[in-house]
């Protein structure tokens, strides 16, 4: 499973600027903001009142930098180095060398979209007036962005802590003019070249500013905020594809019932509840077998406990989502300046906060698909699929149907759960000791890209496989949303039949699933899924 093969994204205007721009200034940008700059490729500009407070907290950090007293990160070392003072002839060697130094990531190269997200937080930091940088530099992140120049960023090198350091120097190097980036059409090449096409002038550091650079829980945030987008939209498909097993496997939809959801006042399994009522609402499969003769007493959990865990999953969303939104409206920096004017070091740059809910949510993604997998498995087997053929097989023994797709969804789900294993609770220490606590929220990150992935693709080999069967339950008719997304998914792939090469199906499936098409076809039919 790949980081970068699915992209969910959602377009929004926004009040401070245009479609095709983002305008940042002292408060927080939105997480819509995020996705339209790292996904959209909106442009990007400072507000005068973000450049006036810039302007204003720079001029503190020129006086303390005349000063003779030390004073960290203006005229001394950094980390285990800041008992040394630095002269004044050495300093912009001290800011150029420490970014150099400090741009020491290795592998892959990381997704455009996580180090535009990336970017666009630095700046927001810039602009709040509290890291004591020129504008000129918070200038030149704005002309990157809006230019679509990329910097590459490599997979591993933070600890996320004393920020991402590893990923934001790499971008702090580009926007000196040195190493490598991807220009607007992703053609590689050096930052220097790229920079003079687009007549951006390469900064030359000063007291301060480098650290300000690269001191940031930036990219660990872009990837949570990214990913609680994409979550909110799988979450609600889950929804979806539940609402199809328990028609296809002949469940019953009573258990999803207002007022036993009350019984248990969880905010989160009420609404998936209530969603999955309004997609069976009307059901002619459900109706058939909704009778006093007949013999199921009860569903399966996979089937009756659905809103309980896509609801436990939506209240966890909505705690990372409010962590989110307290980080996007921080100014992380090392020493910080204060209101009154005072540059105090401070932690602030620890990821904890982060870290843990992007363990959270990765664990909440491995239920989630867990028990999509589970719908799907009961399909297949003739003794649970309540008079469906074996494996939904045209001609069982002849043909094998979908076996090897709940291999596949097995397969990811597995996956899934060791990517569960927190990153948050490794840590390791760095710096000469200096750093001892780390809180690698970066990795967690990561590992949470690759396991939406992984969640997209099982909800869409169970949608793939409740939607043959909701088929081969004719002439019973299912419910107008579900039959809207199996329709859907007819468009691309085939009806039941004898057995076909069935892996692009699968990947054309998982499309519509990314893409949010799945999903628009059941909400054309019952509108908006909370």
């Amino acid at each position: 499973m790949s980081s970068n093969t699915i992209r969910l994204s959602e377009q929004h205007a926004d009040a401070a600027g245009t479609d095709n721009e983002v305008v940042v200034g002292v408060g927080a940008v939105t997480p819509e903001d995020v996705v339209r700059v790292a996904r959209g490729g909106a442009a990007v500009r400072l507000s005068e009142d973000a450049l006036t407070v810039i302007s204003a907290s720079r001029a503190r950090i020129e006086a303390l930098a005349a000063d003779p007293k030390p004073v960290y990160g203006v005229s001394t070392g950094f980390g285990a180095l800041a008992t040394r003072h630095i002269p004044l002839e050495l300093r912009t060697q001290l800011q150029r060398s420490l970014v150099r130094s400090h741009a020491a990531g290795s592998g892959p190269e990381v997704e455009r979209e996580v180090i535009r997200a990336l970017m666009l937080l630095r700046l927001s930091t810039l602009a709040t007036g509290r890291t004591g940088v020129r504008a000129e530099v918070a200038q030149a992140y704005a002309a990157l962005l809006s230019a679509g120049i990329t910097p590459v960023v490599h997979e591993y090198g933070s600890l996320g802590c004393s920020g991402d350091l590893a990923p934001l120097a790499h971008v702090a190097l580009a926007v000196m003019g040195e190493g490598s980036v991807r220009d607007a059409h992703g053609t590689l090449m050096p930052a220097a070249q790229a920079l003079a096409e687009a007549g951006i002038e390469p900064v030359v550091l000063a007291e301060k500013e480098g650290l300000a650079l690269i001191n940031g829980t930036d990219g660990m945030l872009g990837m949570l905020v990214l990913a609680c987008h994409d979550l909110l939209r799988l979450l609600r498909l889950a929804d979806v594809t539940a609402s199809m097993s328990v028609e296809g496997l002949l469940g019953t939809d009573k258990v999803f019932a207002a007022d036993l959801q009350a019984l248990r006042p969880q905010p989160g399994q009420a609404l998936a509840a209530a969603n999955m009522t309004r997609l069976l609402g009307g059901s002619g499969i459900v109706a058939s077998h909704a009778t006093p003769d007949c013999t199921v007493v009860q569903d399966a959990y996979s089937l009756r406990c659905a809103p309980q865990v896509a609801g436990g999953a939506r209240d966890t969303l909505d705690h990372a989502e409010r962590i989110a939104s307290y980080e996007l409206a921080s100014a992380v920096d090392n020493p910080a300046v204060t209101l009154d004017g005072r540059v105090e070091s401070n932690g602030n740059f620890h990821g904890a906060p982060v870290a843990y809910v992007l363990d959270f949510l990765a664990i909440v993604v491995a239920d989630v698909a867990s028990i999509s997998e589970r719908r799907t498995d009961r399909f297949l087997d003739r003794a649970r699929n309540h008079g469906l053929p074996p494996f939904l097989a045209d001609d069982p023994g002849v043909d094998s149907g979908h076996m090897i797709a709940q291999y596949t969804q097995a397969a990811i789900v597995s996956e899934l759960k060791r990517l569960a294993a927190p990153a948050s609770v490794d840590s390791i220490p760095s710096s000469a000791m200096q750093e001892d606590h780390v809180s690698m929220g970066w990795s967690g990150a990561r590992k949470l890209r690759r396991a939406i992935d992984g969640l997209t693709r099982v909800l869409a080999i169970e949608a793939l496989t409740a939607a043959r069967a909701l088929d081969l339950r004719a002439p019973l008719e299912p419910a107008a949303a579900t039959a809207a997304v199996r329709d859907r998914i007819r468009e691309s792939v085939e009806g039941p039949g004898t057995d076909r090469y069935l892996a692009p199906e699968i990947e054309a499936v998982v499309q519509l699933a990314a893409s949010g098409e799945l999903l628009a076809s059941a909400e054309s039919v019952v509108g908006p899924l909370a």
